[in-house]
Order: C-alpha cells, then sequence, then structure tokens
C-alpha cells in the first residue's frame, strides 16, 4: 500500500498555530487551569470522576492517554486529600471503583462553573450562527482525527440553551403532546405558559438553565432547572417529542440539570411529575432520584398521582 503524502509546511504551520491559539485561549498553559489549585491533568482527571459512575483506574487512564504512574500519582494525592474513594469492583477484585467525596464535588463545582463561564464569555460575542459554526467545526475536527471516538461519543442531536422564540415552542409541544398522549386538557398548557412566562420573568443565569435539544435544525425536547430556594433547585418541563425517543435525549436532559444544579451550588434537586409518566419516572430513577411524596388529585381533566422526587447533591 503507498504510503500517504506527508503535510506540507505550510499546513503543518497552521496546525501548530491553531494549538497555540486556542491553549492560550482555554488558559492550558499556566500552571493551574481554570485559575484554579488543579493542573491541567489533575482537572481532566477530576471532570471525568465527576462524571461518569465509578470508574476503574485502568479505564480513565485508557480514556484520558495518562500514564498509569502517573495517574496513579494523582489519585494518590486527591485520595489524601479526602477527594476520592476507592472502593474493591464487584466484577474483579483486582481493580477498584473511584468515587468522588461531597468533599471532591465541592472541590471539583468552582471548576465547572468557570469552565462554562470560560466558553460562554468566549462565544458571547458572536452571532448565534457564528456559535453553531465554531460548534460544527469543532464536531468536524474531532470526526475527522478520531472517527471511532467520534462515532462514540457524538450524539444525533445537540443541546443548546435557550433563544428568543423558544418559549413559545415548549408551551405549544407540551400541551399538543400531553393531550395527544395522556388526554391532558387546556389546563396543563396553562401551567406550561405560566411557567416559561415567570422563567423569562426572572431568569437568574447563575442558578437557572433551560436546555432545548434539536435534532436535524428541529426542535426535539426540552427541559428547565429553576430555582425553588438558595439551596433547592427545581428540575421543570421535561419533554422529548415521540420522533426522537429511544436516542437517550430525555436521560441526557436530566444528567445536564443534575450537573449544572451541582455546579450552581445547589444540595438538592427536586420535581413534581405524575405516576402514569412511566418513561420519564425511569429516567429520574436511573439518575438518582428517590420518590419522597405521593398525593392523589384532579387536575388537567383527570384524577391523578402527583408525586415528588428528589435528589441529593
Amino acid at each position: 500500500m503507498a504510503a500517504r503524502p506527508a503535510a506540507d509546511p505550510a499546513t503543518l504551520d497552521r496546525i501548530r498555530a491553531f494549538n497555540r491559539f486556542y491553549t492560550q485561549r482555554i488558559g492550558a498553559l499556566g500552571e493551574h487551569l481554570l485559575d484554579g489549585p488543579f493542573s491541567l491533568a489533575e482537572t481532566r482527571v477530576l471532570y471525568e470522576l465527576a462524571h461518569r459512575d465509578a470508574p476503574t483506574a485502568t479505564a480513565l487512564g485508557r480514556d484520558l492517554g495518562l500514564d498509569p504512574g502517573y495517574l496513579s500519582r494523582i489519585l494518590r494525592r486527591f485520595e489524601a486529600g479526602g477527594l476520592l474513594t476507592r472502593t474493591p469492583s464487584p466484577a474483579d477484585g483486582r481493580h477498584h471503583l473511584l468515587r468522588l467525596t461531597r468533599r471532591g464535588r465541592t472541590a471539583f463545582a468552582p471548576l465547572e462553573r468557570r469552565a462554562r463561564d470560560a466558553a460562554a464569555a468566549m462565544l458571547g460575542p458572536l452571532p448565534s450562527g457564528g456559535r453553531q459554526a465554531v460548534v460544527q467545526a469543532m464536531s468536524t475536527i474531532e470526526r475527522l482525527l478520531d472517527p471511532p471516538a467520534a462515532a462514540r461519543q457524538a450524539p444525533p442531536y445537540l443541546l443548546r440553551t435557550h433563544q428568543p422564540g423558544d418559549m413559545g415552542w415548549v408551551v405549544h409541544r407540551h400541551g399538543a403532546v400531553y393531550a395527544r398522549e395522556w388526554g391532558y386538557n387546556a389546563e396543563f398548557e396553562a401551567l406550561v405558559a405560566r411557567i416559561c412566562a415567570d422563567f423569562l420573568d426572572h431568569f437568574d443565569p447563575a442558578g437557572e438553565r433551560c436546555w432545548i435539544a434539536e435534532r436535524e435544525g428541529a426542535m426535539v425536547g426540552s427541559v428547565f432547572v429553576v430555582r425553588k430556594s438558595k439551596t433547592v433547585a427545581k428540575l421543570r418541563l421535561l419533554l422529548v417529542e415521540a420522533e426522537a425517543r429511544g436516542l437517550g435525549i430525555g436521560q441526557r436532559l436530566v444528567d445536564e440539570c443534575i450537573r449544572f444544579a451541582r455546579g450552581a451550588g445547589y444540595r438538592r434537586l427536586t420535581l413534581w411529575t405524575q405516576s402514569e409518566l412511566d418513561a420519564a419516572r425511569r429516567i429520574y430513577e436511573r439518575a438518582g432520584f428517590r420518590r419522597v411524596h405521593e398525593k392523589s388529585h384532579h387536575s388537567f381533566g383527570k384524577d391523578l398521582v402527583a408525586e415528588t422526587w428528589d435528589l441529593s447533591l
């Protein structure tokens, strides 16, 4: 097989220039990342521990491309600092499952906030089309340089925060979907409209967020985190269109709510749902929510059983 032609020097110089630009832009050149106490490698390990379900050191090292000895030293420092616990794996006693302690999540939370703020500041001056172009360019680079990883990681949809006009879609689709699938009357649509109006009237970006799921340019899902108190946030208005179900969008939306609520410093995430909404209830249960209260009521033209579910953060 003939060897592929090497990239020309101008192309190599352009790649190196972009690498220098981007590492400086995201603050990766300093001794500590995001003005925190951790190095870039330590922050990457913290991120994986915060967003994975008890990985092993072997899996972390493989996926992050870290030298086993270097990773071991990082994990020992985290454990000595009370940020990390290890428990023997039930499947293989030679390996240990790694989990962040509450202290570890507390240490990671400001890094998560700063990373999101830095990304928002970088994209903020751009128009909506410019932001989408940047994200698409990043996806293209990932897909071309590592096709297997891109295929595994890139979902067939994207999530974004709300834009003007989105609340009308949220109200319309909740009203239409719940009327068609569950027989709810206009009272439910009115409730959704009030929730959306309150969100826009009192929106606090530091503690509240809306996510819209898009697939092939069409909106197919939504969810909200709103402030209930200083320490408690509320998950509201989870919806996934019928044609987009089965892609993991609902679980991803809920996971984003949990990550945001933790990063915003809340101690508990709560939600209100109905006992007949089995698909949503399964998502909440998989995410770690537990049902704490139920009450029979007549609303939206039906006899229902309302449920409150909580998740300690």
